[in-house]
């Protein structure tokens, strides 16, 4: 693809305050060039990375977002590039004393009038997808339900041209010692509440070993979820066992769950899209392959987006909790009352407990990539990260594992793991998926549409055939962060009515991993 010309040194400072700023040009910029201002640079800055627009004493503090992002090690002169090396890290804030439900903000008149082209269930969700599911009870079924699916894709689908896809549910968990563990109830119900995403129409099939400690009744117990059958009589869980007696030889053990499926296909392929309001969404936003430009640009936007979203009467989801662990004074003071502040300090509690367990210093995230697209600590991810939540007010908090239950703008607390975070988001029941990343990563789910952006028009340019919004125009001067937020509200709108996503085309589909806290055996 052609390149663009060089354009003049270009830095963005995020706040009057600050005492650094970032590069933006692709590749950086070198010693001695003069930046906007007079400021001579005295060392070649990379792409992303911070260059202090004063002289810092040791100790004095390095300010971005107008916030301390660290304390400079040794005296740093301006135009010098900051990096990690010479950043200590602030201490984790405390989680006592913190303002609770503090934030006001004015009330922002409803977004009416948008709609989509989505599938409503018995339940009251509405599906962007329309897919069977198969669900396993363990993972020493992944290979059949593997295998399976293939033939169901060459051999069934086809036939059933309402139906989008087939995906087997498969995961590394379902024996074992650990799985009586206290703990253990959060990936039983992850993945009990992931059979139950909008996106499946309301059809569960299970494929169960037969001797596992989870079985399907555990997994799925009687009441917990509506089976009826096509008269609208309940009927029993739909699960085929692997070791039945009725099964003699593999494909044996094929052909039912293929007689299953097809079952469940001719229900789905009734199914027709119908207009339903942009209230019907469920998005779960997150940001993986982190860059400096990630809380400039493609952040920014998606917490523009989310704005809109909540305006319109949809549900946002946003995540991560070691990723928002060092903003967590801005997301007690945003929560609608103090039971919901609450709520995510107990959260925040709980794995500041669980990385303890296991001997975490939280200084491991960032990871390589992260640094070396400009990132210096967790602190000023944290910032970063953060504002992919917007400004509406936080009006609930989820579990790991659990299910939606109302609307607007959610905390649900995951791992930062971008598989983990998207597992869990699943299970609480999204419909479309938002991804930012600048680094890259070809993520995918299998389970719903995920719209990627990029941080950087570099990136953008050399995965262009992965990214499906380019926020780096931000950075570059050629949209605002309202355009590029508008640009993604409409195209969630296109993409829940059916329009595939480059990771869909891909078929990008990444495993499920199940959050398991449980001691491992």
């Amino acid at each position: 693809m052609d390149q663009p010309a060089a354009r003049p040194p270009h830095t963005i400072r995020m706040h009057d305050a600050d005492n650094v700023a970032i590069v933006a040009n692709d590749g950086g910029l070198p010693a001695g060039t003069v930046l906007p201002g007079g400021l001579v640079l005295k060392d070649h800055v990379p792409q992303g990375h911070k260059v202090a627009l004063v002289d810092l004493a040791e100790g004095a503090v390095v300010r971005r977002y107008d916030v301390p992002i660290g304390y400079a090690a040794k005296p740093i002169a301006a135009g010098s590039w900051v990096h990690e090396k010479l950043l200590k890290m602030p201490d984790a804030r405390e989680l006592d004393n913190l303002p609770i439900a503090t934030v006001k903000p004015p009330a922002q008149p409803p977004l009416e009038g948008y709609t989509f082209e989505g599938y409503r269930n018995a339940d009251g969700s509405v599906g962007t997808r329309n897919i069977l599911a198969i669900t396993t009870t363990v993972q020493c079924v992944a290979g059949v339900v593997d295998f399976a699916v293939k033939r169901i894709k060459a051999e069934l689908l086809p036939r059933y041209p309402n139906v989008d896809d087939v995906v087997g549910l498969e995961h590394t968990y379902g024996c074992g010692v650990a799985i009586d563990a206290p703990d253990a109830i959060i990936p039983i119900r992850t993945l009990r509440n992931i059979s139950l995403n909008p996106n499946f129409g309301g059809e569960v099939m299970v494929v169960s070993l037969g001797c596992e400690k989870l079985q399907p009744d555990r997994l799925l117990p009687p009441g917990s979820i509506p089976i009826t059958d096509q008269r609208g009589e309940d009927t029993e869980l739909d699960v085929v066992c692997l070791q039945d007696a009725e099964h003699v030889g593999f494909l044996s053990m094929i052909d039912s769950v293929l007689e299953s499926a097809e079952m469940h296909l001719e229900r789905l392929n009734r199914r027709r899209r119908e207009t339903v309001p942009a209230s019907e969404l469920v998005v779960g936003v997150q940001c993986g392959g982190s860059d400096a430009f990630s809380g400039v640009t493609a952040n920014p936007a998606v917490g523009f987006c989310t704005d809109l979203l909540v305006r319109a009467g949809a549900t946002v989801m946003f995540s991560e909790v070691t990723e928002v662990r060092d903003g967590i004074d801005q997301l007690t003071s945003r929560a609608t009352t103090p039971e919901v502040a609450e709520a995510m300090i107990r959260e925040m509690a709980w794995y500041d407990a669980y990385l303890n367990k296991g001997r975490v210093d939280r200084s491991a995230n960032t990871t390589p990539g992260n640094k070396k697209g400009g990132l210096s600590n967790i602190v000023e991810k944290a910032m970063g990260s953060i504002v992919k939540s917007g400004s509406s007010p936080i009006s609930g908090v989820l579990s790991p594992g659990d299910k939606l239950a109302q609307r607007g703008l959610i905390y649900a607390a995951t791992p930062a793991s971008d598989f983990i975070c998207g597992t869990l988001q699943l299970a609480a029941g999204m419909n479309l998926h938002v991804f930012t990343t600048g680094r890259g990563t070809p993520y995918g789910l299998a389970e719903v549409p995920v719209i990627k952006v990029a941080t950087r028009t570099d990136l953008a340019r050399r995965w262009h055939d992965l990214m499906d919004v380019n926020a780096g125009r931000i950075a570059d001067g050629d949209a605002t962060i309202a355009d590029v937020g508008w640009e993604m509200f409409r195209l969630m709108l296109d993409v829940a009515s059916g329009k595939k996503t480059w990771a869909e085309q891909w078929k990008l589909h990444n495993a499920l991993v199940l959050f398991n806290p449980a001691p491992v055996t």
